[in-house]
């Protein structure tokens, strides 16, 4: 918009210029004309009805080009021959009275203004007044010139006028694209009309018309998952009970094998609900209860809680934290501090093979912030497929049996919630070896040593 401001300015200022030069032009060279003809007939009348006149002031050709200055001529009786001059020019006697356009060669300074003086009568000298047509255009020119050079003058200050006003104006519907910039899809907030230009005022309330359709359709989606994760717990529940109670009368062979495969389908579906209403609480938009956490514990705590799962699938388990990092205390919700690194680390724990490594190290980066590293030796994510792995329900090709696709989702619900932002990356293609890095970045403002 401000580009095209300028095009449209730069060329109404250049116009405007023009046409005020040529306007110029045309007024002051018919009011040059005019002058200069009166002038021209009042040296003539001064001359006429004379019979004789020894000699005439000379004019050289300088005054001719640069001042205008008149060339008198005066004829014999009847045009007969020429008897006194300002100066040479190859001009004859005009045969009709008045003025005429003459032209004594091709360049510009060889063309002429005359005045040829009616005849007074028998015996009295014809006059001829003369004057450089090239000095009459001259002086037209620079006047032109003179009326068009002010309008181009003002086009710098003009455009920097410009540049200004439409900063202004602009400037709060810059902050209103950021603030839409700075909202979270999953709770957006409508914009108030009144931060803009009357102008934008229309889209902005078209904008909040359609978020606030896109809020009800948001919070009707968190109600459903939320009300469908309540109602299926207890036919869960239920049914584990049922199997742990049917459990001592199954036999061993096929039987035992089908029942065990029954457990774990029940078992992942009861994990898929606990993830479904854990999401659905992190994205009811409640405030955020904070209260000082002790970093290292939490992470000690939630190593130890995946100890079993660990041995169950020979995978060796690692905790590293330099000792300047020890106490550190991070301002948020424990249990979804405690929920983000569990979804790390069961997703590391599922992905690594067995023999495997899965690594929770707590460590400062070189610019000197301090980040929380998930590390596994599992086959990792392709580059072009990171950005996809936090979308609900995606699962990348080849992925062990068991996950949802819900366990990256809730973690980065979570770290957004506390100010925190999760990055990962493959490690064959930065580190020349398999596996997956996810790192939690900490702001440094949510940090605080111990006492």
């Amino acid at each position: 918009m401000r580009r095209r401001l300028f095009g449209w300015l730069v060329l109404l200022h250049v116009v405007g210029g023009l046409l005020a030069a040529m306007a110029a032009y045309t007024v002051y060279g018919r009011i040059i004309e005019g002058l200069r003809d009166d002038q021209m007939r009042v040296l003539a009348e001064s001359y006429a009805g004379r019979r004789h006149v020894r000699e005439l002031p000379a004019v050289d050709a300088e005054a001719i080009a640069r001042r205008g200055a008149l060339v008198v001529q005066l004829w014999q009786p009847g045009g007969r021959g020429l008897e006194a001059a300002s100066i040479a020019v190859p001009v004859s006697l005009q045969p009709r009275a008045g003025f005429a356009e003459v032209r004594t060669g091709p360049l510009p300074d060889q063309r002429w203004r005359v005045y040829t003086a009616p005849d007074t009568g028998p015996g009295h000298l014809r006059v001829q007044v003369l004057q450089s047509r090239a000095f009459r255009q001259q002086r037209s020119l620079w006047r032109a010139l003179a009326e068009g050079l002010p309008i181009l003058a003002l086009l710098p200050a003009a455009l920097l006028l410009q540049w200004a006003v439409v900063w202004r104006a602009s400037r709060a519907l810059r902050a209103v694209a950021a603030e839409v910039a700075a909202q979270d899809e999953r709770s957006p907030r409508e914009i108030r009309p009144e931060r803009v230009p009357a102008e934008i005022q229309p889209l902005v309330q078209a904008y909040n018309v359609v978020l606030a359709r896109l809020r009800a359709a948001l919070q009707a989606q968190r109600r459903f998952v939320q009300d469908a994760a309540h109602e299926l717990r207890t036919p869960f529940t239920a049914i584990g009970l049922q199997l742990d109670n049917l459990r001592p009368h199954i036999a061993d062979g096929p039987a035992r094998r089908s029942f065990a495969q029954l457990e774990a389908g029940v078992a992942r579906a009861q994990r898929l609900q606990e993830q479904l209403l854990r999401l659905s609480r992190q994205e009811a938009a409640e405030p955020l209860q904070a209260e000082t956490v002790a970093l290292v514990p939490l992470l000690r705590d939630a190593l130890a809680q995946f100890a079993d799962m660990a041995e169950h699938r020979g995978v060796d388990l690692g905790f590293g934290a330099p000792d300047e990092l020890h106490g550190l205390r991070l301002q948020g919700s424990p249990v979804e501090l405690r929920s983000l690194f569990d979804n790390l680390l069961d997703n590391a724990i599922r992905h690594s093979p067995p023999h495997g490594c899965v690594d929770l190290l707590l460590k400062r980066l070189p610019d000197g912030g301090v980040a929380v590293d998930v590390v596994d030796e599992g086959p990792g994510i392709p580059p072009e497929l990171l950005p996809r792995v936090f979308d609900r329900f995606y699962r990348v090709a080849g992925a062990p049996a068991g996950g949802h696709g819900l366990g990256l989702a809730i973690a980065q619900s979570v770290a957004r919630r506390h100010g925190l932002r999760i990055v990962l990356s493959d490690r064959r293609s930065q580190e020349g070896q398999g596996g997956l890095r996810a790192r939690v970045h900490l702001a440094h403002f949510q940090l605080r040593n111990a006492a």
